[in-house]
């Protein structure tokens, strides 16, 4: 079994020592690499490209959200994770935005970590939250929207936290005709903007789990339902 490689950016070497002894219990996973700041970080994360890079927020959440968009540029096969000591859900949501594929609580259980890890590990998305009963609804829908083949590749391209721009270079088609199958997506599937369609994932697509791997509330969040 291939293990995820995991590298962790982390200002408490206590911390690190703990985490260092979960994984090494762990056959999935393997710890690649650390670091104690963002700045030590990028060189060595960019040499070992692991899969999943778990930061936590010492160096405050703007700057750790640059990061991420910087760590996106340097390598894009990394996915990174915020490991946070609490953050408020309208920044979990922002944090997905601007591309992290994954908030976990230093309060929560190990299991919980690992499973986001996993998650992550996988190309999917993991924020635990409570579930919104809009949410509920989306996930218990049974009927299966007729996508064209084009449709199913933009769906699975934005489940995956791209952009309309990076959708567009990823199907060499415009950001236009991104933005218009969007709509059409958004009324064959029943939703209202992207976190839906994110949300909803692979069972939109035939799967049998969402690519959101805990989904969240939906309310007070600005999102731009199709930019």
């Amino acid at each position: 079994m291939q293990r995820i490689s995991i590298f962790a950016c982390e200002a408490q070497p206590i911390v690190l020592e703990g985490l260092n002894k979960v994984l090494s219990n762990e056959p999935g996973f393997e710890l690649v690499g650390s670091a104690s700041d963002l700045a030590s970080a990028s060189a060595r994360i960019v040499q070992i490209k692991p899969d999943v890079v778990l930061l936590d927020t010492a160096a405050g959440f703007k700057t750790t959200l640059q990061f991420v968009g910087e760590l996106r540029f340097l390598c894009p096969s990394c996915r990174a994770v915020l490991w946070v000591n609490d953050l408020a859900e309208v920044e979990s949501f922002r944090s997905l935005q601007l591309g992290v594929k994954g908030v976990v609580k230093k309060t929560f259980p190990i299991y919980q970590l690992l499973e986001c890890l996993k998650s992550v590990g996988e190309g999917n998305i993991w924020l635990e939250n409570s579930i919104s009963q809009q949410v509920n609804n989306i996930l218990n829908r049974k009927a299966a929207p007729r996508f064209t083949p084009r449709e199913r590749d933009i769906v699975g391209l934005v489940c995956r936290g791209m952009k309309n721009k990076e959708i567009a270079e990823e199907l060499y088609i415009t950001p236009g005709t991104v933005k218009v199958h969007l709509m059409h997506i958004f009324e064959k599937a029943g939703v209202k903007d992207r976190f839906e369609l994110a949300v909803q994932g692979r069972q939109l697509l035939g799967g049998d789990e969402p690519i959101v791997s805990a989904p969240l509330t939906s309310q007070d969040v600005n999102r731009s339902p199709v930019g």
